[in-house]
């Protein structure tokens, strides 16, 4: 098999890349952003683009160009099983629901009178969420009717910004008294007062739906799962400090004691049903249940550095470095070798 890469500095070809050449697997670098992809992949069996949410060109076009691929017959990373849904809550909602994930109890609506009547006689706080986003932005702790109203009003109006920047920049100030990030990194949150990023205006306001989630108490944490193949490993993270938001906030612990193990089983099981090649799965909870809130199919690189090892998909644990770029290469070039085998 020869893998045709797409890099991206900070995502998965920074390991994925080393990774093959350290092994002696055939690959080599593409650039999915040119009209000739389709002519630079001739010569290679599979795919792997690590694409991102914050990236405009790939919000435009990467889920059509891994789906050419993928419908050519070539392997890719991720497939339409594991990508389709990526950065979408709204879509994830009826994902689950047809799954029969447990899941968090959403609320969509798509008509403005009938969503003002439903906050007439639903039970607040309610977590309002737009569809995209990641590290805990475009979501907001309702904790009353009138909030809501008036959240509905401008959902079937103006719309909402794809990007904050005054939440930005306090998240940014945060960080800084936290010491994770330094003045240069808080002067860039100031700027984009009057820059947006380019990902904010390729794809312009959400308006025409609303979305609201039951509020879980007395979640201190998020725990993410990553499922890859048959294997997992975990995060917790912690909230920021007078926020019920963990997602994003830099507060991570890792120790395996952190994590009770039938959490780690209901990843296993959720992505058995969703069949993902990578999933990260996100769970909050109600009593002692974990129930998803979303999920993703990939994590920034840092995220999984600090793991001390890792689950099989029979809960035995597995001490040691944890890379799951590894893992996604190494379950392509056993899912070719089976296919091999299968025209033997």
């Amino acid at each position: 098999m020869k893998i045709g890469i797409h890099h991206r500095e900070g995502s998965f070809s920074e390991l994925a890349i080393p990774y093959c050449r350290e092994h002696n697997i055939p690959h080599k670098i593409v650039d999915c952003y040119r009209s000739d992809i389709i002519d630079q992949l001739a010569d290679c069996d599979a795919l792997i683009w690590h694409f991102c949410q914050a990236c405009p060109t790939d919000i435009v076009v990467a889920k059509q160009i891994l789906y050419a691929v993928e419908l050519s017959g070539k392997k890719v990373f991720p497939d339409m099983r594991t990508a389709f849904y990526f950065d979408d809550k709204l879509g994830q909602k009826y994902w689950f629901e047809a799954l029969g994930v447990p899941t968090v109890k959403t609320d969509a609506f798509y008509d403005r009178e009938k969503a003002l009547a439903w906050a007439d006689t639903a039970a607040f706080p309610k977590v309002f969420k737009m569809r995209g986003g990641a590290g805990s932005a475009n979501v907001k702790l309702i904790k009353t009717k009138q909030q809501a109203r008036k959240l509905i009003r401008q959902a079937f109006g103006k719309g909402f910004s794809q990007y904050h920047p005054w939440s930005n920049l306090k998240d940014r100030m945060r960080q800084y008294r936290a010491g994770q990030v330094d003045l240069i990194n808080v002067a860039k949150g100031v700027a984009r007062f009057f820059y947006y990023p380019e990902f904010a205006r390729v794809m312009g306001k959400d308006r025409g739906y609303v979305y609201f989630q039951e509020f879980l108490p007395n979640n201190a944490f998020d725990i993410r799962v990553t499922v890859v193949g048959n294997r997992a490993y975990a995060v917790k993270r912690m909230a920021r400090e007078g926020d019920f938001r963990a997602s994003g906030s830099g507060y991570n612990r890792y120790a395996r004691e952190e994590f009770p193990e039938h959490v780690i089983e209901r990843a296993f099981q959720v992505n058995e049903k969703i069949q993902a090649q990578s999933l990260a799965i996100d769970f909050l909870f109600k009593g002692d249940e974990p129930l998803v809130t979303e999920v993703s199919y990939g994590t920034c690189l840092t995220i999984f550095q600090g793991c001390p090892g890792y689950w099989d998909s029979e809960l035995n644990w597995h001490e040691g470095a944890v890379n799951p770029v590894a893992w996604i290469v190494e379950d392509m070039l056993a899912a070719d070798a089976i296919q091999s085998n299968s025209w033997v």
